[in-house]
């Protein structure tokens, strides 16, 4: 058995949890949201807990057991609380700004970069610093990796798009090397 697929979900005020043959439903003040149910693993709500469950004892349902957990969890903590992530641009020139649905970004190329936003996050920009908020921490970190993807920070001199908690390890260069 998985030690996290052990753990119950305590279901914030409220926050109301609709399991069906198909797929888990969660409802909450920021929003709803659904995903299908894993086979082998059942979900039950008791009062304001949910607890998973493996229907049989087997090596994928004690796989499936810890990840569903962990994916019901995110749902919860998403239509209760959101997600929030945030990138810095670094870099002479690098910017971005917000435009309707779209994020222009200068990041040293020849021609603006748009990156249109998916629905269901919204982003605040701050010339050099981007904050992505969402429901949904899985669409949420994609669409974050699909910008930083866009110039990723170079080893040398440290510029392109990163993760604000994200350290960039620095490399010396030829003048390093030489002495």
């Amino acid at each position: 058995m998985s030690r996290i697929g052990k753990k119950s979900i305590p279901l914030p005020q409220g926050v109301s949890v609709q399991v069906s043959d198909a797929e888990v439903r969660i409802k909450g003040p920021k929003g709803e949201l659904s995903r299908p149910r894993l086979p082998l693993v059942e979900v039950e709500v008791e009062g304001s807990v949910v607890q998973v469950r493996t229907a049989e004892e087997s090596r994928r349902a004690n796989s499936y057991h810890g990840l569903c957990r962990t994916l019901i969890n995110n749902m919860v903590l998403g239509v209760s609380q959101g997600f929030k992530r945030q990138l810095d641009l670094v870099g002479v020139g690098y910017r971005a700004e917000l435009q309707g649905r779209e994020i222009n970004l200068s990041l040293g190329y020849s021609h603006p970069v748009l990156f249109p936003l998916p629905e269901g996050i919204e982003a605040e920009v701050d010339r050099t610093k981007i904050i992505l908020t969402g429901i949904d921490k899985e669409l949420l970190g994609q669409t974050a990796a699909k910008l930083r993807a866009l110039r990723p920070p170079e080893p040398y001199k440290g510029k392109g798009v990163k993760y604000a908690e994200e350290i960039v390890r620095r490399k010396a260069g030829k003048a390093g090397a030489r002495a």
